[in-house]
């Protein structure tokens, strides 16, 4: 599948660390260093602007490693890029941590996965049909009480 991208950054576009990787790094594009101060949020820019195929969304989801060993993640996980928008692509990141953390330009900060998606059409009707799990919810599968 092809995109098309605009690149405004001065880093190298996306790509898949391995062969059968599902997600490619997303890296910051800023002129000064950010500290995020435990509990905090802000909004990182990339300098990158898609053209998303009408049927697929891009998902920007947290680093593993960047959440197991600095407490840092994407708030909004994951975060849904349309087909239709076109603004520069922005990663919420949270410092859910007791330590500040820098954020510096080119560093790696999330992962983009591209993910195919279906249009529903609601069919309004007065009963669902019957299930073996019915209307239970929250932690109620697997349970014998």
């Amino acid at each position: 599948m092809k995109i098309k991208i605009i690149n405004k950054s001065e880093h190298a576009l996306p790509e898949y660390k391995t062969a059968d990787a599902a997600g490619m790094d997303l890296v910051a594009n800023i002129e000064e260093t950010i500290v995020l101060n435990s509990l905090e949020r802000t909004l990182v820019p990339t300098g990158l602007y898609l053209e998303i195929p009408k049927g697929y969304e891009a998902q920007v989801r947290p680093r593993s490693g960047l959440a197991l060993k600095k407490g840092v993640t994407c708030l909004n996980a994951p975060g849904t890029i349309d087909a239709d928008y076109r603004g520069e692509v922005g990663v919420i990141l949270a410092n859910l941590s007791n330590e500040p953390f820098e954020i510096k330009n080119g560093d790696r900060i999330a992962q983009l996965v591209i993910a195919k998606h279906e249009t529903v059409e609601w069919e309004l009707v007065s009963k669902l049909s019957d299930s073996e799990r019915g209307a239970g919810g929250f932690g109620s599968t697997g349970r014998n009480n």
